[in-house]
């Protein structure tokens, strides 16, 4: 034994010492951790064939091996550090020699980056990230971030630490729109500081808030390592389970768990989403307490009103609170009455199939006592009356078609209990009545006449849906019969648009706000996964950033505002006919709704490429792309790095070793303690990347293994990783943030800036501690 360390720990130290070596070399990072793989692997070979790594593995001959066995012991449990006093063998760490490791590393390594980087199921998935780097890029460099600090300090400015304020609402707002920490840290220390510094504001605090509002993108979705953490995480989580089914004698992870045993990014996002504003909320009520403390370090400041005429409290009350709670409220009403839902008459044409127990029963006697060990006896004798139940009843009742008769009956029975408004409609008309609404209260001078029309054109429609239109009401006659109401309503809405765009917070937050509301809503929502709502950020952020650089060059940005109501007729088309054009028998409407949506979608497309040809002729679209390229090359450059690192790790044995010794411990809180502790300190030293391809896959198995939820494992490890990127004095959002910084501003400064900002970190990782539900509510409630 070398240094009378076990040769899997002297080679797991050699390849950490490899690894720390490459990134402090000053190499790019990249193609350091694959050098480090590299290079760690031929010194751990030539050690091993010298002699000198002895592995002292277990003696599975031995009578005390045998006898733990015997005893009901299942053998991938017994591990050195559970069983000390066991006979052992020493070994070298490649008991096949270096020459069989490495054959099978290039194969591992062939086969990883063709499930994983090229043609694996998570190549869709990681697509969302070049996406969302583009997207984030390109809102970054259109000056967004520029418009929103102004006109957030406006409307906070008057407030004690009104500043500090703004600046936590814009790096949430770019964090839901970039997900990208460096760019936000290194935008709002250009754009925020000088202005906070100028009117007397603390340089701890204006420091802290910059560099913490900044790491938001780490949580908020849609963050780049959620989706990152969310492909690892899915699978170590379905096969850690698998494993953990098989141990407990069960036949798979879905039998033990009652459940499938998976985890998308999606689900992850609308986990993040409470957390993420529950950070930034402890943010912004951190800094107005420091200004009411010390109002001397954080003065209010006047910077001007957001608004073209002065509104009164009470006109803004009843427009902009009022109004809507009312609108939004009442439609809630409606649709717990039955007057609001769904008027779709699709139907089965299968008969549903019976409901099987709560949990399966028909397993072994290791199952059962596991699955009861798992769920609770209660869970189990409920699952066992059901079944006796369904038995009673002949079985479970399987699908079988239905007749002519039966499918009749049930669409008339879907008919008859259709609501009277449908639940787009309503949708559609609340978004159009808070167009009106808000219109009012920004104008209260303004001539109500056309809002008057646009109210009544609402009020027609929703009459006309309850009277005229029933569920077999053809798309193409609702269209006719909405004409006249819908364009009375439109008349109003486009009067109440300008008189919105008066208000300069309006004209700023609106159309970002709309894209994000887009992206996240689709995902969250369970509409669809994060790639198709990564490519509409894209394509909306480059149509945003042309239409701003249309207005700072006085250009009509005509072209793009068609194109963005193109969209939208495509949307509202396709949701309301059937435009599936290559069946027999396509109707005469089928036909003109597909020339429709085909047309609004060229249109569409001339409109994005029209926006990449501004961005282009302008200067910003090429560096756009370049550092988008950049990026994401360098995500998945890493990415392979890493998964050769890994490959080495495994073929000594080094990720077996942690993971028993992590196993070794009976509680599963402190395993997973510890391995939040080592994430930390990680994290000092390691970009998040680098943890997430590195230290995940060989702790992941473990922590995703137990009984912990892992949504809130995943969250648990993403709000730690911001911790530790904050932490001074090697927290990374620290040094992008000291690189921007005027000289005036000392790095004691932004260390002691960021310190309670660090401690509300903790304190928010105690909150998600004890209060789980903070990131399992969204996903119980929506759907996925």
């Amino acid at each position: 034994m070398l240094f009378g360390l076990d040769g899997v720990e002297v080679g797991l130290i050699i390849v950490f010492v490899c690894l720390f070596g490459g990134i402090l070399s000053g190499f790019p990072v990249a193609f350091a951790i694959g050098g480090a793989g590299i290079i760690s692997f031929g010194i751990i070979a030539a050690l091993d064939t010298a002699g000198l790594l002895i592995h002292q593995a277990i003696d599975t001959s031995s009578d005390a091996f045998r006898a733990l066995t015997a005893a009901g012991i299942k053998e991938d449990t017994i591990s050195i550090f559970r069983y000390p006093d066991l006979p052992r063998i020493g070994e070298p760490v490649f008991p096949q020699g270096w020459e069989v490791a490495l054959d099978r590393n290039v194969s591992f390594i062939v086969n990883r980056m063709n499930e994983r980087v090229l043609a694996g199921q998570s190549i869709e998935t990681l697509l969302a990230v070049l996406m969302f780097v583009l997207m984030g890029i390109t809102l970054e460099r259109s000056k967004i971030a520029n418009d929103l600090l102004t006109t957030m300090a406006k409307v906070f400015g008057p407030l004690p630490g009104g500043l500090a304020v703004s600046v936590v609402v814009v790096g949430a707002f770019l964090a839901a729109s970039t997900g990208i920490v460096g760019a936000t840290v290194v935008t709002m220390g250009l754009l925020a500081l000088p202005t906070m510094l100028r009117n007397n504001y603390s340089p701890e605090l204006a420091t802290g808030v910059i560099a913490a509002s900044g790491t938001l993108g780490q949580i908020i979705p849609p963050s780049i390592v959620i989706v990152l953490l969310g492909t690892l995480a899915g699978d170590l989580y379905s096969s850690a389970q698998e494993a953990r089914a098989q141990l407990a004698g069960c036949t798979d992870a879905l039998t033990l768990l009652g459940e499938p045993a998976v985890v998308s990014v999606g689900t992850l996002f609308q986990a993040a989403l409470l957390p993420g504003i529950l950070l930034a909320l402890l943010y912004a009520l951190y800094a107005f307490g420091y200004a009411l403390v010390n109002p001397d370090k954080a003065p209010a400041v006047e910077m001007g009103s957001t608004n073209s005429e002065p509104v009164t409290r009470n006109e803004a009350f009843t427009w902009f609170l009022g109004a809507p709670v009312l609108l939004v409220v009442g439609t809630i009403v409606l649709g717990n009455l039955g007057m609001v839902g769904s008027q779709s008459t699709t139907v089965s044409s299968f008969s549903d199939i019976g409901e099987s127990a709560s949990l399966r029963t028909n397993v072994g006697d290791a199952c059962k006592t596991s699955m009861i060990d798992l769920h609770g006896q209660e869970a189990w004798d409920i699952a066992l009356a059901e079944q006796q139940i369904i038995d009673d009843a002949g079985g479970l009742a399987q699908s079988e078609r239905l007749t002519e008769e039966e499918l009749a009956a049930s669409q008339a029975a879907k008919i008859d209990n259709a609501a009277p408004i449908g639940t787009g409609i309503a949708i559609l008309l609340i978004i159009l009545a808070l167009f009106l609404t808000t219109a009012r209260g920004v104008a209260p001078s303004a001539n109500t006449r056309p809002l008057l029309i646009g109210g009544v054109g609402l009020v027609l429609v929703a009459l006309v849906d309850i009277i005229l239109i029933s569920p077999t009401t053809s798309a193409g006659v609702m269209v006719i019969l909405m004409a006249i109401p819908f364009g009375l309503a439109m008349y109003g809405v486009v009067y109440a648009t300008g008189l919105c765009a008066k208000n300069e917070l309006i004209r700023v937050v609106f159309p970002p706000l709309m894209l994000i509301v887009a992206v996240l809503g689709s995902i969250l929502g369970g509409i669809t996964n994060p790639t198709p709502a990564a490519a509409l950020g894209a394509g909306g952020a480059i149509m945003l950033a042309a239409y701003r650089k249309l207005k700072d060059e006085d250009r009509s940005p005509k072209v793009i505002i068609w194109s963005t109501l193109a969209i939208i007729i495509c949307i509202l088309v396709g949701v309301n006919f059937d435009l599936r054009i290559n069946q027999d028998g396509v109707s005469f409407e089928s036909w003109v709704a597909f020339f429709v949506a085909y047309g609004a979608y060229l249109y569409a497309v001339f409109g994005l490429l029209f926006s990449c040809w501004i961005l282009f002729t302008s200067g910003v679209l090429t560096p756009v792309v370049r550092e988008t390229a950049k990026v994401t090359s360098m995500v998945f450059t890493i990415l392979i790095g890493s998964q050769l690192l890994n490959l080495v790790v495994i073929s000594f044995g080094g990720e077996h070793y942690i993971q028993q010794f992590l196993k070794s411990f009976d509680n599963e809180l402190q395993v997973f303690l510890l391995v939040m502790l080592v994430l930390f300190i990680l994290g000092f030293v390691l970009d998040f990347l680098e943890i997430i391809y590195i230290v995940v896959p060989i702790v992941g198995p473990v922590i995703y293994g137990g009984t912990f939820d892992p949504k809130w494992v995943t969250i648990m490890i993403a709000v730690n990783l911001q911790t530790s990127f904050l932490t001074p004095p090697f927290g990374f959002a620290l040094f992008y943030l000291r690189g921007v910084a005027p000289a005036s501003v000392t790095t004691q400064h932004i260390y002691r800036g960021i310190i309670p900002f660090v401690l509300i970190q903790v304190a928010g990782l105690g909150l998600l501690w004890m209060f789980p539900a903070i990131v399992t509510i969204v996903p119980d409630l929506i759907p996925n």
